[in-house]
């Protein structure tokens, strides 16, 4: 079965896959330098790392917590479209949403201003906005 809505959201899938591992490929080596004693790395969770680790090597992090957040709204729309009717708009926007989201990845990981960060947050948040409504209009 070909079903062209289900690829933005598979692509979604592998780049949040490959922030994780871009995370830990530069968390866990700067984790290793700071020789933390075992009674102090219990219990903790990845926010505890901020003011530890660089705020660079924490901005990946950050960024892959986004990706676990705003787009399960995104994983959800995408299967309503799929069982209930979509059009190649549909498609259109769920690309676009992929595309928005991989370019807030990079923004926030490598440079982390916050203006071009907001507009990406904004414009990505406006494409959901979209998919939801055109999600509303095949189901009612």
């Amino acid at each position: 079965m070909n079903m062209p809505i289900l690829a933005p959201a598979a692509v979604l899938v592998a780049w949040s896959l490959l922030m994780l591992i871009w995370m830990a490929s530069t968390r866990l080596p700067a984790l290793a330098k700071l020789k933390l004693p075992a009674e102090k790395s219990r219990g903790g969770r990845g926010s505890d790392l901020d003011g530890v680790l660089p705020a660079e090597i924490q901005w990946k992090a950050h960024n892959y917590n986004h990706l676990m957040e705003q787009p399960t709204i995104f994983y959800a729309l995408v299967m309503i479209l799929a069982l209930g009717g979509y059009s190649q708009i549909d498609v259109m926007l769920a690309w676009a949403y992929v595309a928005l989201r991989v370019a807030h990845s990079l923004w926030q990981a490598v440079v982390n201003t916050i203006p071009v960060r907001l507009s990406l947050f904004t414009l990505y948040s406006v494409v959901l906005v979209a998919m939801a409504v055109r999600a509303l209009m095949v189901t009612l």
